[in-house]
């Protein structure tokens, strides 16, 4: 098996982004998958999980090879809390039994890559804070989060990772600008990983995303 480029989605379903938000999401994450796989290095390497929160976790798309991958419709209930402390604590299990590590015998998979995008605050904030520590001991390459609309956090992501994106707006066209950010970062890797002369850094974000410092 060549070495796997692990990428885990982490989405908000929570009752807040019911309707248009989750809407212009599943459109954002189709641009994501046509634009993946026009690059030939994600093609072999990249393996995605979408995994959602709200009251309750789901892999909506097991581990899947990205050229495998049928997306599934993301819908939110009516109301759901935003279980990202728990949403984190199952990605940091899908880590450590997806992962294969380098060993004598074999070469590893790539340092994985975690998307998060959430429109609120965690509410399970001890499970969030003690989350935390576990996920930044498991090596991601990269932690990219998204605080989309005028609800959205930003600190408390910020807890987890330096690269937050910050979203005015939860239409289309917001979603779009960020998946296609976020298409362009996961690429990056990939071609970092074929092309070992290539660099690690993200691309620069469009101006409609802001970076929260």
């Amino acid at each position: 098996m060549s070495r796997r480029l692990l990428t885990y989605i982490c989405i908000d379903t929570s009752g807040s982004m019911r309707g248009e938000p989750i809407e212009a999401v599943n459109t954002g994450l189709h641009a994501l998958l046509a634009s993946l796989r026009q690059n030939p290095y994600a093609l072999e390497s990249v393996y995605l999980t979408i995994t959602t929160f709200d009251s309750k976790i789901k892999d909506v798309l097991p581990l899947t090879p990205l050229e495998q991958v049928v997306l599934p419709e993301i819908v939110c209930p009516e109301s759901g809390a935003t279980f990202l402390g728990a949403a984190l604590e199952h990605i940091a299990h899908a880590v450590k039994r997806d992962r294969i590590m380098t060993s004598g015998e074999q070469k590893g998979d790539w340092r994985p890559i975690l998307i998060i995008l959430t429109d609120g605050k965690p509410t399970d904030l001890l499970a969030y804070s003690e989350a935390i520590p576990v996920i930044k001991s498991l090596g991601f390459g990269n932690i990219v989060a998204c605080a989309a609309g005028p609800k959205a956090d930003a600190s408390y992501l910020r807890q987890l990772t330096d690269t937050v994106a910050s979203l005015d707006t939860m239409d289309a066209s917001a979603f779009a600008k960020f998946f296609q950010w976020v298409s362009a970062a996961v690429a990056s890797s990939s071609v970092s990983v074929g092309a070992p002369t290539a660099g690690n850094d993200l691309p620069p974000p469009p101006p409609e995303i802001n970076i929260v410092l």
